[in-house]
């Protein structure tokens, strides 16, 4: 990355940085909000977050795209109890939008912090073995790793983001690899969302939906690694 566009995103960061970290400080309304989700995304509390989403009225939208953004600055916090949430809300449909949108700005907002202040920032945020591991999957699956790690629903999502900003990768691939990828988990996760209930049947329904979307996103991963291969040989 050329030195002035570095320098035009390192302003920029430090200046959002300061202005919300002022705003958290003075406003305890805003303090007081911010501890509330952080709360209830820590227990995993999917009602919580619906009660605390529909509180905002017609905001509720804006907010819980806000709140997307959020959990991916402070990881390790679930992103899927706000999928969950918006789902029971707005139904599957408006739902996956809303956190499909969220989710991408938030991937992208963690790629310029990777790409701008580099690794040393990144280990500090995402841990030396976490971003030891990503380095062995980008070494691996190369300009393929994204769109695999997007479709895996273990492996963490804003780990790679923060690792894809230290690679070579273009901002644009990373952004079409990161929508495509996250599309499928984004809509099961919405239309269980929508079905939500306390009962035994939605944990059965919930589990089922994890393991289909990790058979489906193994047998992609298997495909591109023969790919991969394929074209090692080639070379």
């Amino acid at each position: 990355m050329p030195d002035q566009k570095r320098r035009i995103i390192l302003l920029i960061a430090t200046a959002v940085v300061t202005v919300l970290t002022g705003i958290y400080i003075f406003i305890p309304d805003f303090a007081n909000q911010v501890n509330t989700a952080a709360g209830i995304l820590a227990q995993a509390d999917i009602k919580g977050m619906r009660i605390y989403l529909k509180g905002f009225g017609i905001w509720a939208p804006v907010v819980s795209m806000a709140l997307m953004v959020f959990q991916a600055l402070a990881a390790p916090l679930p992103a899927f109890v706000i999928t969950f949430a918006n789902a029971w809300i707005f139904g599957w449909l408006w739902g996956a939008i809303y956190s499909w949108t969220g989710a991408m700005i938030g991937a992208a907002i963690c790629f310029w912090i990777g790409r701008a202040f580099g690794r040393p920032a990144v280990e500090k945020i995402a841990g030396r073995t976490s971003l030891e591991k990503t380095d062995w999957f980008f070494g691996t699956y190369g300009r393929y790793s994204v769109i695999i790690a997007r479709l895996i629903p273990v492996v963490p999502f804003d780990i790679i983001s923060y690792a894809a900003g230290l690679t070579t990768m273009g901002f644009w691939e990373f952004i079409w690899a990161t929508g495509l990828g996250q599309l499928p988990a984004t809509i099961v996760y919405s239309w269980l969302g929508e079905n939500i209930s306390p009962s035994a049947k939605y944990a059965f329904w919930a589990i089922c939906g994890f393991l289909v979307l990790l058979s489906f996103s193994l047998a992609v991963k298997k495909r591109l690694e023969l790919r991969i291969g394929a074209k090692s040989q080639a070379e």
